[in-house]
């Protein structure tokens, strides 16, 4: 049982980055699948949350119109799609899924965990 995160890497401010979060072993259209980061001096924090019905919502301020996510069964895979870049972006992003709650804010709820993917923008 797995999750695999990957996609990370430089960017320039202002830029785009495509991540994705893998599942092997399990069936990951059963779970809320959510992204939390921490950046450099930062406590972790959810970014955001895509539905067992691929609904989304933001947990981070400031990703409305930044972040989008699909998710495809067929590959049991999660693909947040972030836009506009800032610097303040910058931080190791992990993806992880829970079976239980609905778009939880709360890591400890979380039943995977991916390892970590890192984003940095910068110029």
């Amino acid at each position: 049982v797995q999750l695999q995160a990957s996609g990370g890497g430089l960017v320039q401010p202002g830029g785009s980055l495509r991540l994705s979060c893998a599942a092997s072993g399990f069936t990951l259209g059963y779970f809320d699948v959510a992204w939390f980061r921490q950046g450099p001096g930062n406590e972790p924090e959810g970014v955001s949350c895509i539905s067992r019905d691929s609904s989304l919502t933001h947990f981070a301020d400031g990703m409305e119109g930044r972040l989008t996510m699909s998710r495809t069964n067929a590959n049991n895979t999660v693909y947040p799609q972030m836009s506009n870049l800032r610097p303040g972006d910058t931080a190791v992003y992990y993806c992880a899924a829970n079976v239980k709650y609905i778009f939880s804010s709360d890591s400890g709820r979380y039943d995977y965990w991916g390892q970590g993917t890192l984003v940095t923008v910068s110029s």
